[in-house]
């Protein structure tokens, strides 16, 4: 239920999901009609792991140096997630459809901001 009191949408259910190695991409698409290609740089620097998120509201973590991680395996976590196992060795983060959607229509606003706070600090995206 919403704070309106009606029922909320239903969250968009994938339809398809496919690692482009070559081009270091993961396009899922969603039975709405929506498709976005992930790179996996955005990917590995916005996980959901405690080790990047933290523990709490304004814990996330700034890690640079991944321009040129991919994505070694991708694994079914019931019928609502997958665990991105990245060739760097991160594995920990679970990201869900719901969170993977999110990314998607995040996608521009959240990597200037990563750009952003990497410029900050002065670090870079190379490795």
């Amino acid at each position: 239920m919403n704070t309106r009191g009606g029922a909320l949408p239903p969250a968009p259910r994938p339809t398809g999901l496919v690692l482009h190695k070559a081009s270091h991409v993961l396009e899922v698409a969603f039975d709405d009609g929506a498709v976005f290609r992930l790179p996996c740089e955005y990917l590995r620097v916005e996980s959901p792991s405690a080790e990047v998120q933290g523990h709490g509201p304004g814990q996330k973590v700034l890690v640079p140096g991944k321009r040129d991680v991919n994505i070694n395996a991708i694994e079914p976590i019931g019928n609502y997630a997958v665990a991105l196992h990245f060739d760097d060795g991160h594995a920990s983060g679970i990201f869900s459809w719901g969170y993977l959607y999110e990314l998607g229509l995040e996608q521009d606003a959240r990597w200037a901001a990563y750009l952003a706070a990497l410029e900050s600090r002065g670090l870079a995206r190379a490795p």
